[in-house]
Formats: structure tokens, sequence, C-alpha cells
């Protein structure tokens, strides 16, 4: 056990690199899914084969661009997130470990800090991922009627506030909540343990791979850990995603009404709507996200565990 002093704003400067890459890496997957979620699991929708038909009907249609419609409001969302995200675990971590760094990891710590860090958090995820969801519904594909589109993020977040009230863009923060504590408390159980594992075996690598051998382990544990988070909870986040973009204001906000519902018609397939391209941009794009975090955090000179 070593004592060490807090890192202050570095922890959340890291955490905001982190969270651009995951979005740059990681926002194509996230529009299939999210389509897939939507026309897969209400009536009356184009229903998409595959992971592989979807995306291909998006960029026969849109485009790539269509792959990144809505990532404004991600990049947004996601480099506050971020920050507030890895900052939070960070410094919660360190004050349950009594200021000191410990060797083993110990779910005392990590999972209480990982389920705050993503409570807190949702309350910022909840607003951007409506917008984005809102946005990513629209394409060509969609049933949305083009006098009721939006032309921009910014348009889409005034038109929810002027049509719902301010409490219409936090639509689904409670299932945001659940998703986000669950899923990260989950998340860096995996990411701690199996990079405390892979580490213990490299310690007599030589010096000159210590940064490979660094990356390398954080693609490893970045992206199990973000298949962990998604095996976990998406079901609440299928249920996130109807809540969201459902037209009716007085649709259902309870997650787990919606799931049974989905349960009904489409049964446990249903509520693991868009699995494939999920899991497909989990590993990558967590990846991208730890080792960015890492090396952030090597280059702001923090000491990571």
């Amino acid at each position: 056990m070593e004592e060490i002093s807090s890192s202050g704003y570095k922890d959340y400067v890291a955490g905001l690199l982190a969270g651009v890459a995951a979005v740059a890496t990681g926002h194509p997957f996230d529009t299939v899914k999210v389509k897939m979620q939507k026309h897969n699991t209400e009536a009356h929708m184009i229903q998409y084969r595959s992971a592989l038909h979807c995306t291909a009907r998006i960029l026969k249609t849109e485009g790539i661009k269509g792959l990144y419609r809505g990532a404004t409001s991600s990049f947004v969302g996601m480099a506050v997130e971020g920050s507030l995200f890895f900052g939070f675990y960070s410094q919660t971590k360190l004050f349950l470990q009594g200021g000191m760094r410990s060797g083993e990891p110990r779910p005392q710590v990590i999972i209480p800090s990982a389920a705050f860090s993503g409570a807190i958090n949702s309350f910022v995820l909840c607003p951007t991922e409506l917008v984005k969801c809102r946005m990513q519904i629209q394409g060509t594909d969609s049933l949305v009627l083009k006098s009721t589109r939006y032309s921009s993020p910014l348009d889409c977040a005034i038109s929810t506030v002027k049509t719902e009230g301010v409490k219409g863009i936090f639509r689904g923060g409670f299932t945001t909540l659940l998703r986000e504590s669950i899923g990260n408390a989950v998340f860096f159980s995996v990411y701690e343990y199996v990079r405390y594992h892979m580490h213990s075996h490299t310690k007599t690598a030589s010096p000159n791979y210590s940064n490979l051998i660094d990356i390398g382990i954080g693609i490893v544990t970045g992206g199990l850990g973000g298949v962990a988070f998604w095996l976990t909870v998406l079901p609440l986040d299928v249920a996130k995603t109807l809540i969201q973009t459902n037209p009716d204001k007085s649709c259902s906000r309870n997650p787990f009404q919606v799931l049974s519902s989905v349960y009904r018609r489409a049964g446990l397939k249903g509520c693991y709507t868009g699995l494939a391209p999920t899991i497909s941009r989990a590993f990558p794009a967590n990846a991208a996200t730890i080792v960015t975090w890492e090396l952030a955090m090597k280059m702001l000179g923090i000491k990571h565990d």
C-alpha cells in the first residue's frame, strides 16, 4: 500500500479525451444498434434482417454521414460524460482506499465507485442520448413524418423542451441511471481484475516493450469490460431507446413494463435487439476509450494503481 495524492483536474481531462475517443470509434455501430432497436421491436416498421443489412441500407440511402447521424450531441455528451465519469471514478476510488494505492483490486472499492460515477453521469447522458436517438431514427427508412423531423441536434433539444417541457429532455432518466450504475460496476470489475492479473504476468517483460504491453493490456481489458457491460444491460438500453423515441408523451417510462411488452411480442431475442452491432462496437470503442484514458493519465503524470 502506497499513499498517493489527488490528481485533481487531471483525472477529468484524461476522462474527456477518453470520451471523445469512444464516440469517434463507436458511433457508427451505435447508429445501427438504435435503428434496429427502434425498427425491429415495434410493429409496422421496416424490419432489418441483421446488423449488416441495416448498415448496408444506411450506406445506400444516406452514405457514410448516415452512420454518424446524431454524432454532434454524442461528442459533446461523451466529452462531458467521460470527463465526469472517469474523474468521479478515480476520485471516489481514491477516497474509499483512504488515499492509498492498493495492490489487488477490491470489489468493495471498485463496485461502489463505478456505480456512483455511473449514476451521477446518467444525468448528463440522458438528455444527450435522447437527442442522439431521435436524430438517429430520422433516416430514409424512418416512418417519422418529415414535418416532425429535426434539422439539427439543437433543434431537437429545443423542440423537445417546447413540446414536453424540461422534464421531456430527461425522459428515460431512471432507465439510463439503472443502465449506467449496473453496467459500469460490471465494466470496471472486469477491467480492474483482468488488468491486475495481466500486469502480474508481464512484470518480467523487458522495459523496452512496456508501452506496447500497456497498450495491449488496455485493448484487451477495455474491450472485455465493454462486452461485459453490454451483455449485462442491453435490455435496459432497448427499453431506454423505446422510451426516448416514442412520440406518445404519455407512454410508459417504466423500463420493466416496456421490456415486458417487448418480451411478449418478440421474446428474449427482442430484449437483446441490436446485440450484434452493440458487441461489435463494444470491444473497439471501449478498447480505444481505455487506451486513450491510460495514455492520457501517463502523459499528465497520474499514477495508476
